[in-house]
């Protein structure tokens, strides 16, 4: 099991891939990445709308998203967000492996 945030980080003016780059430059991202649970830590960027970012957040458990959410770098994170004005929407979703995808026959690998 593991659970699954995507987080849509709105802005202005190419705020949120700014975001984003600092995110990654600062090292910030990385050191998310390195914490126990952490299974995925990785932006897009939509098409479609070049005001947003997305990030995939993917973490073992709960409770390795809890001890990230009161980890230091979160200051960090919430310091950056007040930086680049941003908004956010939140989708969370817990994965299902008890079962193969009954979509696999349409997955080119």
């Amino acid at each position: 099991m593991s659970l699954v945030v995507n987080l849509y980080y709105h802005g202005t003016n190419g705020s949120a891939r700014r975001f984003a780059a600092e995110m990654e430059s600062s090292g910030i991202a990385d050191a998310i990445r390195a914490e126990e649970g952490n299974e995925r830590y990785q932006y897009f960027l939509p098409l479609d709308d070049p005001e947003t970012v997305l990030l995939i957040d993917a973490w073992k458990d709960q409770a390795a998203i809890d001890a990230h959410h009161a980890s230091p770098m979160m200051a960090q994170l919430a310091e950056l967000r007040e930086k680049y004005d941003l908004h956010m929407d939140v989708e969370r979703y817990v994965s299902d492996d008890s079962q193969p995808p009954s979509d696999e026959r349409f997955i080119r690998r």
